[in-house]
């Protein structure tokens, strides 16, 4: 499967507009299932030649250009091949990685609405594939060198994702006066999201990149800033937040103490 994968990224590293390919997701980490996917990254600099992918990628298959699939996740393909079985495309603008990048080391980041990232698309995460991936064709060394550079988690944005738990705590006074109205959906919205920025500081503790939410907390209750009982504290409150004013209130009050254990802990480690 390895030889199939890397065949595939040689050709694609070999299309006008292609940089270097990288494997990506849990494969990379070495945390796959049988049944996962592999996730390709088409780095590019200017514009992929998209009429050279669909040749590659065969009749039948979508090939969308940058953009197509939102601000964040650029576009790419699916593609379903023998041997491999769900290999997914994934365009990523060189020198706009490059870009967040340079934020991440003064502490900035964004958070996008993306289609498929409930809790928003996180910017460092695109420093973060490159730091985690697996180089497979890189013809000009420009991925090599970057995952070696990139590696390094910046102290500045620790500082940023770390002390970001406020956002938490200003949704919570929020969702206490959804909660007093008995606004389930809201409350419930503000929940996830408070959630899944204490997840986001919690890696930030630990140095480790977070790439998005799949798997996020079950990583996240592991590491050593966690307070005690953080997983099934979360999983309580995103498991049943409630129906009516009573209930809602109760959950809003958990969620409270659940975020000023996390504040603590963090400000101990």
């Amino acid at each position: 499967m390895q030889t199939i994968v890397e065949a595939m990224a040689g050709r694609l590293a070999s299309v006008p507009g292609v940089v270097g390919v990288m494997l990506g997701g849990s494969r990379a980490r070495g945390e796959h299932r049988p049944e996962s996917d592999w996730d390709l990254g088409l780095y590019y600099r200017g514009a992929p030649d998209l009429d050279a992918l669909r040749a590659l990628a065969g009749p039948g298959v979508e090939v969308t250009g940058p953009g197509g699939w939102g601000p964040w996740v650029d576009g790419g393909a699916w593609l379903t091949v023998e041997g491999l079985g769900r290999v997914d495309w994934i365009l990523r603008d060189l020198d706009r990685v490059d870009r967040v990048r340079a934020d991440c080391l003064v502490g900035r980041y964004e958070v996008g609405v993306q289609a498929g990232h409930p809790l928003g698309f996180w910017s460092p995460c695109y420093v973060g594939e490159l730091a985690l991936g697996q180089v497979l064709a890189d013809p000009s060394g420009a991925l090599t060198e970057r995952r070696s550079a990139y590696a390094p988690y910046p102290e500045p944005l620790r500082a940023a994702l770390t002390g970001s738990t406020w956002e938490a705590g200003f949704l919570l006074d929020g969702a206490a006066k959804g909660a007093a109205r008995g606004d389930t959906l809201y409350v419930a919205l503000c929940l996830s999201r408070a959630v899944g920025i204490l997840v986001q500081a919690l890696f930030a503790a630990d140095r480790r990149w977070c790439l998005n939410e799949k798997g996020a907390l079950a990583v996240a209750e592991s590491l050593p800033a966690a307070p005690d009982g953080f997983g099934p504290r979360a999983r309580a409150l995103l498991a049943a937040p409630g129906d009516g004013p009573a209930a809602l209130t109760a959950t809003v009050t958990a969620a409270r103490a659940l975020v000023a254990d996390t504040e603590a802990a963090l400000r101990a480690g």
